[in-house]
């Protein structure tokens, strides 16, 4: 008894004979898969791989903080420690009312070191993230020691002042007077109290 698939009626398909019955099941498993595959398991495994790579992350995330959770006194100790030094400079920035006082102190020396001043021009404050810069032109002449003694005489004032864009020129022939050109920078933080 021969059968075409033309003749196959699904609804008697009980009495199908038992080879094609084993290929429509195995079709209709293959279809079930394939759809729950498709519908299913698909998306779930795109946000597995998803869930995958963020377990990493937090994986990294959690041993980062687990070790600064293990050196949490250290690092308060050196917070402490920053936060003195850090109080101690700024005790070493000059307050808006004492940046007169420092201008006569840069002066002074080096009339004490026998400099003679060519220009002691002090610039515009120029704001620089939470802190202000003030320059200072000066232009004076003298020999070598005196500049040495100078520049060394104002590294020791109270107040943080630093030296930049030093230029040295020979003055006549006999080398013995030189003419220099430097600017002077102190700093002024903006939060401390306006005086």
């Amino acid at each position: 008894m021969e059968l075409s698939l033309d003749e196959l009626d699904f609804n008697e398909s009980g009495e199908w004979p038992l080879p094609i019955k084993i290929v429509a099941i195995i079709l209709l498993c293959a279809a079930v898969w394939g759809a729950g595959f498709y519908f299913v398991i698909k998306d779930k495994q795109i946000e597995l791989e998803s869930l995958e790579q963020k377990e990493q992350q937090l994986k990294k995330s959690f041993e980062a903080k687990t070790a600064k959770a293990i050196n949490l006194e250290a690092y308060k100790e050196q917070m402490i420690e920053m936060r003195t030094v850090f109080s101690s400079m700024l005790k070493q920035l000059p307050r808006k009312s004492e940046v007169a006082d420092l201008l006569i102190d840069i002066s002074r020396t080096g009339l004490i070191n026998g400099l003679e001043f060519e220009l002691f021009k002090p610039e515009g404050e120029r704001p620089i993230d939470f802190y202000a810069e003030l320059p200072i032109s000066i232009k004076v002449t003298g020999d070598y020691h005196q500049f040495g003694e100078f520049v060394s005489g104002v590294a020791a004032l109270p107040r943080i002042v630093t030296m930049h864009n030093l230029t040295l020129k020979p003055i006549g022939k006999d080398g013995g007077k030189m003419s220099m050109d430097i600017t002077a920078k102190t700093y002024r933080y903006f939060d401390q109290d306006v005086d």
